[in-house]
């Protein structure tokens, strides 16, 4: 792979054929609910009207766990149009409620801050230095001073693939040093998240306060 590889076109792509050809229970992700991520984001500071952006959630039912949970202030971007389609189906009325976006994280540049940002789905899938680099800069612009951030990755002894991309695996203490001082660890755990066939996969999460102003 090169340092370019699989790039934003190629990206977009792969994940506009997946969610366009496999129903919501076909991708090893699928969660039916989204518990540790409810969880993770019940802390104290975030509250209903509390800003919440949940990045690569286009086809995540974690939006709807927070609507029905009476928040307000909630977005939600992915890089695919088509899952972002399909769950603004799912909800019906009630995606009017959310503010939509469909963007390359590599790429977004942030127009507003944020209380909390959520990604189960994003960062283990940027193998380069230059995508981290780029993902980490959007964290910084996008979530404000005090602001919450929760990661779910791969943990160490997680799939080396998935969607047949190569993935890049973490432990809290190295998505810690990822981050970066800019962010202080809270706490983590680890989860067995048991796919639509039975197979099972290694995931760790974590969750951080943002310590200081974006540079």
């Amino acid at each position: 792979m090169t340092e370019t590889a699989p790039g934003e076109n190629g990206r977009k792509a792969h994940w506009e054929n997946v969610y366009s050809t496999k129903a919501e229970n076909q991708v090893s992700w699928f969660q039916e609910a989204a518990g540790t991520s409810l969880e993770l984001l019940a802390h104290p500071g975030i509250s209903q009207s509390s800003a919440i952006i949940d990045v690569g959630g286009g086809a995540s039912r974690l939006v709807d766990a927070l609507l029905d949970r009476g928040h307000t202030n909630l977005t939600v971007l992915d890089l695919s149009a088509a899952s972002l389609a399909a769950t603004r189906a799912r909800l019906g009325a009630r995606s009017a409620m959310v503010r939509w976006i469909e963007a390359d994280i590599t790429r977004w540049q942030p127009d507003s801050t944020y209380d909390a940002w959520h990604d189960r789905a994003v960062l283990h899938f940027l193998t380069t230095d230059s995508d981290r680099a780029a993902y980490l800069h959007a964290l910084r612009r996008a979530v404000r001073p005090g602001g919450l951030v929760v990661i779910a990755s791969f943990a160490l002894d997680g799939p080396e693939k998935c969607s047949g991309l190569p993935v890049q695996r973490y432990s809290p203490v190295t998505l810690a040093a990822l981050l970066g001082d800019d962010f202080t660890p809270i706490d983590s755990r680890s989860e067995r998240h048991a796919t639509p066939w039975g197979s099972e996969q290694s995931f760790q999460f974590s969750r951080f306060t943002r310590t200081s102003a974006a540079a």
